[in-house]
């Protein structure tokens, strides 16, 4: 049982840990143009992104896919930038017009890419059964997902309705705020 809390608390950390941010500003565009009202699109977001992860750490322990870190380190970025840009190309709609399938299936693997981020951290750690602590660690990811998004759906709601922010300009600023943490991110994991 105390494995559990292990690895459970490792998925916590991996998501909560201010160092590594790129997942937390993921998050925070995935969901910036989303309010409360939206809980079951989130959660399914938020879970496809976590089954992503999860398949790429899986397919990394059982060595079935390797992928150079140093390309990945910089996908990484790449992914945060391309849905703070789709959010900053979409602000104007009233409606988010996503397909569901095709963002869904995006969002998949977006999580398949930040899941190779950590598989060489996750392999060197995990010396015995791969899918038991696997589902530990996801769980524990997903809990610190959702309480990134509640804090971030909170912080939107204070803005969009005590500062009277619309919901464009929301979407407008924190998409650029993210942008601008991400380009040094893209610079120092330049791969060339």
């Amino acid at each position: 049982m105390s494995d559990f809390w292990l690895y459970f608390k490792l998925g916590l950390n991996h998501v909560l840990d201010w160092q590594a941010y790129d997942h937390i500003l993921f998050l925070i565009v995935l969901v910036a143009a989303y309010n409360f009202v939206n809980w079951k699109r989130i959660l399914t977001l938020i879970t496809l992104f976590t089954l992503g992860h999860t398949a790429s750490l899986l397919l990394a322990s059982y060595n079935i896919v390797n992928v150079s870190i140093t390309w990945v380190e910089f996908l990484i970025p790449i992914t945060i930038l391309s849905a703070a840009l789709y959010n900053l190309f979409n602000s104007r709609k009233r409606k988010r017009s996503e397909k569901s399938g095709l963002f869904y299936i995006i969002t998949i693997f977006f999580g398949l890419i930040h899941g190779f981020g950590f598989a060489s951290y996750f392999k060197m750690i995990n010396d015995e059964s791969v899918f038991l602590p696997l589902i530990e660690f996801a769980l524990g990811i997903e809990l610190a997902q959702i309480i990134i998004v509640f804090i971030v759906l909170i912080i939107a709601f204070v803005f969009q309705t005590i500062f009277r922010f619309n919901k464009r300009n929301w979407v407008l600023v924190i998409s650029s705020i993210v942008i601008g943490m991400v380009i040094p991110m893209l610079i120092n994991n330049w791969p060339y």
